[in-house]
This record gives structure tokens, C-alpha cells and sequence, in this order.
């Protein structure tokens, strides 16, 4: 029989009758012949229904032509239509003269970011980043693994920095950004962060805002993906770094970027870039060369549908009414089969795509590779740290929202049961 008594508290040989009874339910599970997918945070197919219609409300020649009298379908607007400009603007609390509307993924655009500054440099850089010997990012972890992507690809060296409640260790922060030039940048989700599911505190923005770097160049990655991304109630909000950075006299130091990805199309949706006007006169001379601009029909589709920032909220109630069950099925397994053996804890998030799990120490890659056996896929043990090391090996990031609602209760059946066996072998040692 498997056991709700605390691990930690067993007998040596509790736990080997223990984990006994649980390697005969992995056999069983082993027979079911399971293909269950929780490795990304990709929206399901009933989300993606939701915005199907956008599809259609381009039909006229008339329907392509911008405010300003621009024909979406012909050449121009780098930085995107105006009207697009307007909602963003709305969104973010930012001017639209600081936002450049792109193409459909916002992490292109972070890449294009960092691969310019390597480049070019930045706005009040002395020379490109790529002409240093060593250049540095500091990277809260967890985080998300396609930020440290970008800086491994590009032979950025990484500093991990320790996520706390309030958002990034500020102490660590503020110490590694004043006493060394070569660290010239940090990302952050500041919003139901990836994969904990944190908002950063005011006083941590305050503080990014503030922040005092060695480097003249220095630039904090801004990724807010999540702006309006609540589950629960109307969540909670996140103070406005631009405005404090501008009113603290630091106005260059953030590039932001956001998207429609997870509110309209992942693969079609609208991704932007706000910054300063130092900054975007600096960025736009080079994008002038790369691009003569991005897709307006798609930008002037979104307008359509959605009309309004407000049209935007209102359809992501519509997004929470969808991933709140199954936010819920997850934690409530959780807490029943995982929470009383004194093995896991986690952040329950109000918002966002990811539940950041913790097991006992030296055990997430066994979770791992025991799930993958019996047919789950995990995003991989390791990938929500700097070069895909856990220094304690623990943390799992866990998706919910793309399996249905079976699959997901199946799902985190096995991720549990394969949690359980992993940390018993573990305490037996």
C-alpha cells in the first residue's frame, strides 16, 4: 500500500516497502502505452479556437488601409501601424512614440536585440559588445531557458541570480551591475515570471530602476510576457519600470517586449519592443537596413478583432475561464500526493503558463527520465537555469495548458507517482 506518512520520518524499511508498492504501479502505468505532452507552454486547441474568426475581418481593400492612409498591403511603417501602436500603448502604460510593432514573436526580437548590441553596441556604448573579450548577462533562475539560449548562442557568459518572493536577489543584482563593466545586461519576466509564476515587488522595480551600472551600456531585458495573462481574479499589478526608470533619470536602461502569442495566435500573433528614444533612434538606423517593415495585415487583423486594450482584457477571461481547471487539477494533486510526504513544494501562481515544482534535492532528473519512460514529456531537468545546470537538481517546470483536461489528469498522475519513486530512491540513497 502506498503510503501519506512524511518520508522524511520513515524507517529504512518503510521506505523500501514503500517504494516497492510504488515501482508496482509504475509497471502497471508502464502497460498503458502513454503519449502525454507538459513540456512547453503552448495554449491548447480550444484556446486557439477562440480567435479563429480573426481570420476573417480582412475582406475589402478599405479594410488595409491605416488611420494614417497607409495600405497595409503595400511597402512602409518600420515600427508598425499606429492603431496597434495605440493598444500596446494601452497595454503596457507606455507612448506610442516608444514602441516599435514587429513580427510575430517576441523573442526574435529579444535575439535581434542582443545580436545588434553584439554587432553594433547600444545606445551609449563605446564599441559592440562583440568586441570585448567577455561580456556577462545576469539571469534569475529559475527562468526561462530560451533567454539563456540566446546568451549561449551568442558566447555571452552567464551569472545565475537567486529568485526570491519579491523577484531577483536585488543585493546580488546591484552588487554584480556596479563593480563590473563587462556585465551589460539581466533578463527578467517580471510578471508571473517563468517558471515560478512571481511578481516582482514595487520595490524591486524601484530598484531596477535606480540601478547604478558600471557599464554606460548596460540594458535590463524586460520580458513581459505575461502583462495580462491572469488566472485567478483580476491578479495582481506590476508597477511601471519605464515611467519609474524615466522619473529616476535612467530612461535608457530597459528595453521591453511583450506579444500577442498566447492571446491570439502563438504562430501569428504580434510581438513589441518599447524603449527609449535614445534607444529607438539608435535601433531603427540599423533595422532600416534589415527590414523595410514587418507584416502590417497581420498588426491591422488584430486591430480589428480586438478594437481596444479593454477588447483584449475581456478576451483573456476568456483564455482564464479555459486554464484555471486545469491550473487547479494540477495543484490539486499536488497537495494531495505530493504535499503530505514532505518531498515538493511549490508557488501556487495567479497567473501566467508555468507551476515551478521543487523536489528534494538530486531528484528532478530521475523524475524526469522516469516520466519519460512511461510516455510524459517534461520540459527538460535543468533547462530553467544558465547552461541547463540545477545546481541542486530539484526544479521541474510544469505546463498545463496544451494537454485536454484527460490527458492533463493523467499526466500529473505519472509526474507525481514518478516524483514519489525518485525521492524515496533518493532517502534510501
Amino acid at each position: 500500500m502506498i503510503s501519506s506518512k512524511k518520508y522524511t520520518e520513515m524507517t529504512e524499511g518503510e521506505l523500501e516497502r514503500e517504494l516497492a508498492a510504488l515501482r508496482q504501479e509504475y509497471e502497471r502505468c508502464a502497460t498503458l502505452g502513454l503519449k502525454l505532452d507538459m513540456s512547453r507552454g503552448k495554449p491548447g486547441a480550444d484556446q486557439l479556437t477562440l480567435t479563429q474568426d480573426m481570420l476573417g475581418v480582412i475582406s475589402t481593400p478599405q479594410d488595409c488601409i491605416t488611420e494614417n492612409g497607409l495600405d497595409c498591403r503595400n511597402y512602409g511603417l518600420l515600427d508598425g501601424i499606429p492603431e496597434a501602436k495605440r493598444i500596446f500603448s494601452d497595454l503596457l502604460g507606455i507612448p506610442m512614440q516608444n514602441i516599435i510593432v514587429g513580427g510575430n514573436s517576441s523573442l526574435n526580437m529579444m535575439y535581434d536585440s542582443v545580436a545588434r548590441a553584439m554587432l553594433y553596441g547600444v545606445y551609449g556604448s563605446v564599441k559592440p559588445w562583440g568586441k570585448y573579450d567577455k561580456i556577462k548577462f545576469l539571469c534569475p533562475a529559475p527562468g526561462y531557458d530560451r533567454h539563456f539560449a540566446i546568451c549561449q548562442s551568442l558566447g555571452i557568459e552567464m551569472i545565475t541570480v537567486p529568485m526570491t518572493s519579491d523577484g531577483p536577489d536585488m543585493d546580488m543584482v546591484e552588487r554584480l551591475a556596479a563593480s563590473d563593466e563587462t556585465v551589460k545586461g539581466i533578463w527578467c519576466v517580471p510578471k508571473y515570471s517563468n517558471p515560478d509564476g512571481i511578481i516582482y515587488s514595487d520595490e524591486t522595480v524601484r530598484r531596477f530602476a535606480r540601478l547604478k551600472t558600471a557599464a554606460k551600456d548596460f540594458r535590463i531585458f524586460w520580458d513581459n510576457a505575461y502583462c495580462v495573462h491572469d488566472i485567478y481574479g483580476e491578479g495582481v499589478s506590476l508597477l511601471n519600470l519605464f515611467n519609474e526608470a524615466a522619473a529616476a533619470g535612467n530612461p535608457d536602461i530597459i528595453m521591453e517586449f511583450a506579444s500577442t502569442s498566447k492571446i491570439s495566435f502563438p504562430g501569428s500573433g504580434v510581438a513589441v519592443m518599447c524603449a527609449s528614444d535614445n534607444n529607438l533612434r539608435q535601433i531603427k538606423s540599423i533595422m532600416t537596413i534589415q527590414t523595410i517593415g514587418f507584416d502590417k495585415l497581420n498588426q491591422m487583423r488584430h486591430v480589428k478583432y480586438f478594437g481596444s486594450a479593454d477588447g483584449i482584457r475581456s478576451h483573456m477571461k476568456l483564455h482564464a475561464d479555459i486554464l484555471r481547471p486545469k491550473f487547479d487539477a494540477v495543484l490539486a494533486a499536488f497537495r494531495e500526493k505530493l504535499a503530505p510526504l514532505g518531498i515538493a513544494e511549490w508557488i501556487e501562481p495567479k497567473g501566467g503558463y508555468f507551476i515551478s515544482l521543487n523536489l528534494l534535492d538530486g531528484t528532478a532528473k530521475r523524475t524526469y527520465e522516469l516520466c519519460s519512460k512511461l510516455g510524459v514529456t517534461l520540459t527538460t531537468a535543468g533547462a530553467t537555469f544558465p547552461y541547463g545546470i540545477d545546481p541542486r537538481d530539484r526544479n521541474l517546470r510544469i505546463a498545463p495548458s496544451y494537454p485536454t483536461p484527460q490527458e492533463l489528469t493523467e499526466a500529473v498522475e505519472i509526474l507525481c507517482l514518478c516524483s514519489k519513486i525518485a525521492c524515496a530512491e533518493k532517502l534510501i540513497g
